[in-house]
This record gives C-alpha cells, structure tokens and sequence, in this order.
C-alpha cells in the first residue's frame, strides 16, 4: 500500500485523483487545495485541506500545481517525499528540506475527457534511488511506460510535446476557422488527422512529410496564400520555409 497526498486540482491533479480512488494499493489519504469548490466532486471520497498546516503525512507528496507556484508551496511542507508533475520546472525548484523528485505524466489533460493512463510515459526523477523505486511503483499501479529522465532532459521532452501537441492543436484551430468561415464541417479533416498520426508510427516525420512544401509546389502556395488572411499568410509562409529548410538540411 502507498499513501498519497496531492496537492492541486487543476487538470493532472483532477485526472491523478481519479486514477488512485480507482486502485486498492494506493491510499489516497488528502488532497490540498485553495479553493474546496473545486473539488466537489470528490468531497464524499476523500478529505480534503485548504490549509498546508493540516497537510497528513504520506509516502509521496504531489505538488500538481501551476509551475510558478511550485517553488513556494513546496517550501511549506514537511513529508518525507515531494514531487511535481511539472515537465519543465527543475527538480531543484523543490524547496522542501526533505527528499525530492517528479512524477511527470507525458499527455495532454482535459477535465472533461476521461484518461486511462495505462501506457502513458510517465517521466521519472529522484534524488534517492529507494525513493525512485517508490515512484515506479506507483507508475506501475497506474499501468503507466515509465522513463527515467532527469530534469534537462525532461525539460527538452517538454518542448518536443509542445510542438507535437499544443502547436499542432493550434493548427486544428486555425484549419477548424477556415472550414466555419467557408460552411464546410471539420469532419471532413478526420480521417487526414487520424491517417498522419498513424504513419509516424511507421515512419519518420521526416519520411511522412507531404505537401506543397515539400513538393516546393510555386503555384499551389501562392494559390493558398491569396485565400488566407494576413495573419495566416505570415504562419504559413514560416512553416512553408521551416519545412524546406529542414528538409535541405537532411
């Protein structure tokens, strides 16, 4: 049996929350929060504090809060181990007097879409080798990939995840205007969204690249630039020359 205390109830620590009341080998003594609403959910399941005088004692301390508001909040607590989930604040930025470490789930999180966290990387840091077998352990209830990763390299996976996740997103957004504007469902883009993340299995990125880009297809680009507005235009002409560049360079 592990014991956890969470502090936080934003998306990761929500979806955590969710996860551990499901599993019998983890006891999920209290979650920390400023504002008790929103945990409302969960107020029949588990004790919750907005007061870090109250912290109870645990195995492992999760901080799943804000980046900026790790560094403070970790200084008031006195567990034996903390950790962050944080992809890109350093380990260090823990500045509780005990043990340190990072419990750090690679995957976007919604509030409003459920998560199964079995094969999701769950990214792996601590100062003491018995406390990161601790954390595997914990990994492994949740039915996680677990990667050993320290905080430069996190950091630098962090910033991958960013541009395969929250710039790509982007990029749906901005295609998800451009069918509004033009009465065309979104729909349509499905299968092309679910066929390109698919063939990066098989190939590499660079291997799966496509397009007018690639073609270096004159026509067709100016054809696309005379139908977007300024804005785009600018986008579209950086990513067009990034794609170029970096295929130059293979």
């Amino acid at each position: 049996m592990i014991s956890v205390v969470i502090l936080g109830s934003g998306n990761v620590a929500t979806h955590l929350i969710d996860a551990f009341l499901k599993i019998d080998e983890i006891e999920l003594r209290q979650v920390y929060t400023r504002n008790i609403k929103d945990l409302e959910s969960f107020k029949n399941n588990i004790p919750t504090t907005n007061s870090i005088e109250f912290l109870k004692q645990a195995d492992v301390t999760i901080i799943s809060v804000s980046d900026d508001a790790i560094s403070e909040l970790s200084s008031k607590i006195k567990n034996s181990l903390v950790v962050h989930t944080s992809g890109s604040v350093d380990m260090s930025e823990l500045k509780n007097s005990t043990n340190k470490g990072v419990f750090y789930p690679l995957q976007s999180f919604s509030k409003d879409k459920k998560i199964n966290f079995k094969n999701i990387p769950i990214c792996l840091e601590a100062e003491h080798n018995k406390d990161l077998n601790l954390l595997k352990r914990l990994a492994l209830l949740l039915q996680g990939n677990i990667y050993h990763l320290d905080s430069n390299q996190r950091k630098r996976i962090h910033i991958a995840a960013v541009f395969v996740n929250n710039f790509t997103n982007h990029m749906y957004a901005i295609a998800h205007n451009i069918c509004k504007k033009h009465d065309v469902s979104f729909d349509i883009l499905h299968p092309l969204i679910m066929e390109t993340s698919k063939k990066i299995k098989n190939l590499s990125p660079q291997e799966a690249q496509t397009g007018p880009a690639k073609r270096n297809d004159v026509e067709t680009i100016k054809n696309h630039l005379n139908l977007l507005n300024q804005q785009q235009q600018e986008l579209y002409l950086k990513i067009t020359k990034s794609i170029q560049e970096y295929g130059n360079k293979l």
